[in-house]
């Protein structure tokens, strides 16, 4: 029996950027800690050792990369929505699971987090980011 489906999980993932509406946190940038989880379909190639049928999981962190740290979001959701379309856009993704915490953002909490997800099967009509939010 072959598997048909992987998942790739990249955890922990510390950047920095601007995140809030709040003028200290428009002018200053803040830690957060993004948590990526992506399911998608193998190919045959990818199961017999050829990379080019591989998901490139750091193309897709460079992507994420770059987006938070040259972005400016006023609210988490739309940080977080942003990274689920750049999990979620390669044609072999099944689903896709982005959860970015914000830590310190509360006074006795270690961390705000909030989780977004993309599946193919519960709403494939719509865009990306329509699903996101």
């Amino acid at each position: 029996m072959r598997p048909s489906q992987a998942t790739i999980n990249i955890s922990n993932l510390r950047l920095r950027t601007f995140i809030g509406f709040n003028p200290e946190e428009k002018d200053k940038r803040q830690d957060v800690v993004i948590n990526i989880e992506i399911r998608y379909a193998l190919s045959e190639a990818t199961l017999n050792d050829q990379v080019h049928g591989a998901l490139n999981y750091k193309t897709i962190t460079k992507q994420v990369i770059r987006h938070v740290e040259q972005g400016n979001f006023l609210l988490l959701e739309k940080l977080v929505a942003d990274v689920l379309e750049i999990c979620s856009s390669h044609r072999d993704v099944v689903s896709s699971r982005v959860t970015i915490d914000k830590p310190h953002a509360l006074r006795f909490a270690d961390s705000v987090s909030l989780s977004l997800e993309y599946d193919t099967e519960q709403a494939p009509q719509l865009t990306l980011m329509e699903k996101a939010s």
